[in-house]
């Protein structure tokens, strides 16, 4: 296996365009399993712990390359709760927000919060230069990205306006250093509620129906957040797995938005009586 580092995106992407099969890498904390367990061994590593455009963060464009450990501090919330339940110290040092979204495991923490945001994947090649792609349209399947061959994801790029009243949970065997069984991102923009979900299908989702009827109430009692509730666990697609049945995932979805609505609400947690 040969290493090249890249010291710029333009020499990274030059020496993907001439060497086609040649996979890149970051934080290594996906890579490098399965590279040490002999599942997959690339002839060629583009390093890229040296491309300062893939560390850029500012509140609307978070370079590829940050790792974890910087978005611990990050001024989102929610983002900021992310990523501090992900693994260790040792792998929020060198993991990356791009390794996240370039590995699309339905349980990447970091996942649901791009939904929420509605946020953008920025993608670069030598060939075709930069497009932005809808993470909707980014996501395609289980482990599955819409990315060329001949792409690098460079960043997350944010809308406009970033809603400030955001919050994630998971639900796992531990709060951190654990794959999540269900993870939530909830967030309060001016013309109501987002909802996104990991670990319950696919690929991250938004839940659009139980957006609609929170979003079309007047005042969220304890009765909408009981219809919230079970509109969720309804609309999500889960599997059962070693870590999980899907019965249970969906009462833990159902559970999760219901408690993220709840603290994402103006003045006090509690809803009014129905």
């Amino acid at each position: 296996m040969e290493f090249v580092p890249a010291a710029s995106l333009d020499e990274a992407l030059s020496q993907k365009l001439h060497v086609p099969d040649a996979e890149f890498l970051a934080g290594g904390t996906d890579l490098m399993v399965d590279v040490n367990l002999a599942h997959h061994r690339p002839t060629t590593v583009i390093g890229l712990r040296r491309v300062a455009e893939l560390r850029s963060l500012d509140e609307t464009r978070i370079g590829a390359g940050v790792t974890w450990a910087t978005l611990e501090r990050s001024p989102h919330r929610a983002l900021a709760q992310i990523a501090r339940t992900i693994g260790s110290p040792q792998i929020r040092a060198a993991g990356t927000i791009g390794g996240n979204i370039g590995t699309a495991s339905p349980a990447g923490d970091g996942l649901p919060w791009l939904a929420a945001l509605d946020a953008g994947i920025e993608v670069a090649s030598a060939g075709r230069g930069v497009r932005l792609v809808p993470w909707d349209q980014f996501f395609v399947g289980v482990k599955a990205t819409s990315l060329a061959p001949d792409e690098l994801i460079t960043a997350v790029v944010l809308p406009g306006e970033v809603a400030a009243v955001q919050e994630f949970a998971k639900v796992g065997v531990r709060t951190a250093m654990v794959i999540s069984v269900v993870s939530c991102v909830v967030v309060r923009h001016s013309d109501g509620f987002r909802i996104a979900l990991g670990s319950v299908a696919p690929t991250p989702m938004r839940a659009r129906r139980a957006e609609e009827m929170l979003n079309g109430q007047e005042r969220v009692t304890d009765s909408v957040l009981g219809e919230l509730e079970r509109i969720v666990a309804a609309e999500v697609r889960p599997i059962t797995d070693h870590r999980s049945t899907e019965a249970y995932r969906r009462h833990a979805a159902g559970v999760l938005v219901r408690r993220l609505v709840e603290r994402c609400l103006p003045g006090p947690r509690r809803p009014e009586a129905a």
